[in-house]
């Protein structure tokens, strides 16, 4: 047989054979590759739940009766938009940008994919607006080792086509600008419209709409607060502004106009010291850690307030909060003026009366207590060695009320220098419901943590009097008409636990002779409130506090008729709401209500109420107290002023007030009542001993009282509030006089063994 001679040359069927041995293999292997992939062998793959309900990371919202959102807690701060809160012209930029034929592909855009395996990336990558989503919610930031990203965006490929089936395409562009990271503190669109233009998507102009697109690129890069970056921003956006012309979602007329824009933001980082209500969301904060632990996930498990995506209804009114904040401002920034210059004199500024030993044991204290002295002990620096290094000169950022300024001082000028300032807690209720409207803790939140309205307990001085009278007009069947002598007064030793007699004093030295009780709590005359004092018993009117609201403990003696008790604003506030509530107690309300991230109510607030006094005698109290914005020391209401500026408040409407002065002047207070609002001020300094000289400056009259005049004139002005400037309610047939003429008699020298009450 002839053989077949070898020329050296295969035939072509020998590589028609090899080339699709070769292509069936790879094409096997690029199937099995994608298998592989799919099954968690290159990593883990995301479940059909986890596709399902991937993990939010949500911030929790904290949202005011009125609809705005005070602030959040968060390690992420986002918050959730639907597709349908979102602009057209958002939609139309996204999608023109990122993913132009996005409703024509199923997760993966082959044309796009192919060009860019072509060009090898050259024009920029080919990701879907479903692969980046995929990318964002599952393995982050892309591996720079290229083996490892290959892998990575087989992992994207595959994710990104199983949201194409799991969710529609709108579903899945909210999914990913929820999800998008537009730096300083922005995640979501939700919160970067709120960040950069302080508005709601919905309401985002076109041209801000593009400039939040075109951050998408890279948000670093096309940061727009940082100003070297303006221009390379602006052009972005106007980039952004042309693809919406070319994918015919903008005419070229509208965009010549809108690229003109300069860029214009309003700048709001959300950050845990910025903003309205700092303390109260802080307060908060320590609440919901409370009720997470007492409240309980359907699974068991506890909810987490930072990434579980709560939101919390408070009581809080955006708009009082922010009047409220602003009459602290106006007020203290004042005030803060003559205390620095009372203090120009005093050669150990702040403090009066104070020796060197206890000086010293003061400032240790606040040494302590300090950042600095934690991060050094951390370091374990010896006490020598931390305690030196507050008087070595640094370069710091310190707190002003013209705003934060740079310079040189040492740690412990800077712990004098804010022992100077002025401080204020401030809350207000409206009575009927318990509903707290106003909370503001401090002067700023950054610089000065602590808490006056909820945490600091202070001395109260004469705002606890009408709790002695009310005490008096239970237990006495007294009226506010009824008369006493004001003369001097001692109660012995041995009465009432008193160790050592007692003869209080009044404030002004002067005695008026016969005196109604009305006019005696409008002067705020002691001698009187000790006299009732001694008749009721102090356990008497310590019974009655205590069912009014406060929790302090207080000692069982005729002194605290003066206010020598240390209560909380809180408490003090929510006292004298069950007078204006005709009796009847309510524990302040913070949060009507809480609601998961899908909307289901978890947690509905049921007050806390309790009868206290029946409402002839809490009209008789109300009545007490208009006597002191009447004809008292809190009169300035009607005509304006604090004793060193003038204020246009002149209210003529029906006030109930008490203010309120402690010893040496190292508090000041004033409780203001209309008929749906309560409101309680105290001004004070951190320290007692950081104080006013003059009682002129230091009263609470003074110091306090305007505050409430500036925060109650802005509300009053402010015309979607219904703050009451009506007449308190007054029962049908009140079996008590409240209407009062002058006493019958006036005599200054009455002895103490006579009966000295005018029934």
């Amino acid at each position: 047989m002839a053989q077949k001679k070898y020329t050296g040359v295969k035939d072509i069927a020998y590589y028609q054979k090899k080339f699709w041995k070769i292509f069936f293999l790879g094409l096997g292997g690029v199937f099995l590759f994608f298998v592989f992939a799919n099954f968690g062998l290159f990593g883990s793959m995301p479940s059909f739940d986890e596709l399902e309900n991937p993990d939010s990371n949500l911030a929790t919202e904290i949202i005011a009766s009125d609809g705005v959102i005070l602030g959040k807690f968060y390690r992420e701060n986002r918050s959730p938009v639907k597709f349908e809160d979102l602009p057209k012209h958002l939609v139309d930029a996204l999608i023109s940008t990122e993913d132009e034929r996005f409703y024509e592909h199923s997760g993966i855009d082959a044309k796009r994919t192919f060009g860019a395996a072509v060009k090898l990336g050259a024009d920029g990558g080919a990701s879907t607006i479903s692969q980046q989503l995929a990318k964002l919610l599952f393995h982050g930031e892309g591996s720079r080792f290229i083996l490892f990203r290959m892998v990575q965006k087989v992992k994207e490929w595959i994710i990104a086509t199983k949201l194409e089936r799991q969710y529609t395409k709108n579903e899945i562009i909210a999914l990913y600008l929820n999800r998008a990271d537009f730096v300083n503190t922005a995640v979501g669109i939700r919160s970067a419209a709120k960040v950069y233009f302080g508005k709601e998507p919905r309401d985002l102009t076109i041209e801000e709409g593009a400039l939040l697109i075109g951050m998408l690129k890279n948000p670093s890069l096309f940061n727009p607060v940082r100003e070297k970056r303006k221009q390379l921003v602006l052009d972005r956006r106007n980039t952004v502004l042309a693809q919406m012309v070319r994918n015919n979602f903008l005419e070229p007329e509208a965009k010549a106009i809108l690229e003109k824009k300069p860029i214009v933001l309003d700048f709001n980082p959300e950050s845990h010291t910025d903003g309205i209500a700092t303390y109260f969301r802080e307060y908060l904060r320590d609440y919901m850690k409370k009720w997470c632990k007492e409240n309980k996930k359907p699974d068991g498990t506890e909810y987490n307030v930072y990434n579980d995506g709560l939101k919390i209804y408070t009581t809080i009114d955006s708009r009082m909060q922010k009047h409220a904040e602003e009459a602290v401002d106006e007020h203290l920034k004042n005030l803060q003026k003559e205390f620095f210059k009372a203090q120009k004199d005093n050669k150990n500024a702040p403090f009066l009366k104070l020796n060197k030993d206890e000086t010293d044991k003061l400032l240790m204290r606040a040494m302590k207590v300090s950042e600095r002295w934690r991060l050094m002990k951390l370091q374990e620096k010896s006490e020598e060695e931390i305690i030196k290094s507050f008087s070595v000169k640094t370069d710091m950022r310190i707190f002003t009320w013209k705003g934060e300024r740079d310079t040189i001082m040492s740690p412990m000028d800077s712990i004098r220098y804010y022992k100077h300032f002025l401080q204020t807690g401030m809350i207000s209720v409206e009575p009927q419901t318990g509903h707290v409207k106003v909370w503001v803790g401090g002067i700023n939140y950054k610089h000065f943590q602590y808490d006056h309205a909820g945490q600091g307990a202070r001395q109260v001085g004469s705002t606890f009097k009408p709790f002695v009278y009310a005490t008096a007009i239970e237990q006495l069947n007294m009226s506010p008409c009824d008369s006493i002598i004001d003369s001097p007064f001692t109660i012995p030793r041995g009465r009432h636990n008193v160790t050592e007699s007692w003869t209080p004093r009044n404030s002004d030295g002067k005695y008026r002779g016969m005196i109604t009780l009305k006019k005696a709590l409008a002067n705020s005359i002691n001698t009187v409130s000790a006299k009732l004092i001694d008749r009721t018993g102090p356990r008497a009117v310590i019974d009655l506090t205590h069912k009014l609201g406060v929790t302090t403990e207080i000692p069982e003696q005729p002194a605290i008729c003066l206010g020598a008790v240390e209560i909380t604003v809180q408490d003090m506030v929510a006292a004298f709401s069950t007078f204006a509530n005709k009796g009847i107690y309510i524990k302040p309300q913070l949060i009507t209500r809480i609601e998961d991230k899908n909307g289901n109510v978890i947690f509905e607030s049921i007050p806390e109420t309790h009868d206290v006094l029946n409402q002839d005698i809490a009209y008789a109290v109300i009545k007490l107290m208009e006597g002191v914005t009447e004809d008292g020391t809190g009169t300035r209401l009607r005509w304006g002023g604090a004793g060193f500026t003038k204020y246009n408040y002149q209210f003529t409407n029906p006030i109930a007030g008490k203010t309120g002065t402690t010893q040496n002047n190292s508090d000041g207070w004033f409780m203001g009542i209309v008929p749906n609002l309560c409101t309680g001020v105290w001004v004070g300094c951190e320290d007692r001993s950081a104080r006013f000289r003059s009682t002129s400056m230091g009263q609470g009259a003074t110091m306090a009282l305007p505050i409430w005049g500036l925060y109650m004139d802005k509300c009053y002005k402010d015309d979607k509030l219904n703050v009451s400037k009506e007449a308190f309610d007054r029962p049908k047939n009140i079996s008590i006089k409240v209407d009062c003429w002058k006493p019958v008699k006036d005599t200054l020298d009455f002895d103490q063994e006579v009966d000295e009450f005018n029934f």
